[in-house]
């Protein structure tokens, strides 16, 4: 027991760490998306992914399931990537794929591993915060506001959702009905965010 204990502790910091270099790497990546001209002009990006035209989606979809799985990477700056890079439908259709698959196995894999899965990724303390959320009769309700939007922990919220009896079912149809909402408010708020700052300072 001990020695499992050991093990779950250090699986417990390599993550820690692991986030903390995603987020290293996303700021460099920005940097050089910035150098590159590709934050002023999305469509460098674009002539770099139409070599791809095949493996670049498939890639994209796969970055998104990880990143909802394995909730390390900020998932909020691959899905604007997608809009940007794809253009809206393609980059909606690949973000909704990925995020919705994602979502699907994270909520399996705390159905099969509960707590200790979660607490791998999250602490204790928000944790709880949330789960006190599980002993109210609206949770389910909370839990569909939540997806709707753009700006809710989702991926805690599905960890905590897997410890519910919710079926596999019902949750796939929520997600699939709610998902399109957040995905897109989100992406529009950082995307045109700014313009609409800019507007209203003037």
């Amino acid at each position: 027991m001990e020695k499992k204990g050991l093990r779950y502790s250090r699986l417990q910091k390599i993550i820690q760490i692991l986030g903390f270099l995603a987020v290293i790497i996303t700021v460099l990546l920005v940097v050089w998306f910035y150098r590159l001209g590709i934050l002023n002009d999305s469509n460098v990006l674009k002539d770099v992914v139409k070599r791809y035209t095949l493996l670049g989606p498939l890639i994209f979809i796969g970055v998104q399931i990880i990143q909802v799985v394995f909730p390390i990477i900020p998932g909020g700056v691959t899905t604007v990537v997608g809009f940007l890079v794809f253009g809206s439908w393609y980059g909606f259709l690949y973000n909704y794929i990925g995020i919705v698959v994602g979502s699907i196995l994270l909520f399996l894999s705390v159905k099969r591993y509960g707590r200790r899965f979660i607490f791998l990724f999250t602490k204790k303390d928000t944790f709880y915060r949330y789960e006190k959320r599980l002993e109210s009769k609206g949770f389910e309700r909370f839990f569909i506001i939540c997806m709707l939007s753009p700006i809710s922990p989702a991926d805690l919220l599905v960890m905590i959702t897997g410890l519910t009896d919710m079926s596999l079912r019902r949750f796939t149809l929520i997600m699939l009905v709610t998902k399109p909402i957040s995905i897109v408010a989100y992406s529009y708020l950082w995307i045109h965010g700014g313009y609409l700052i800019q507007y209203f300072l003037k």
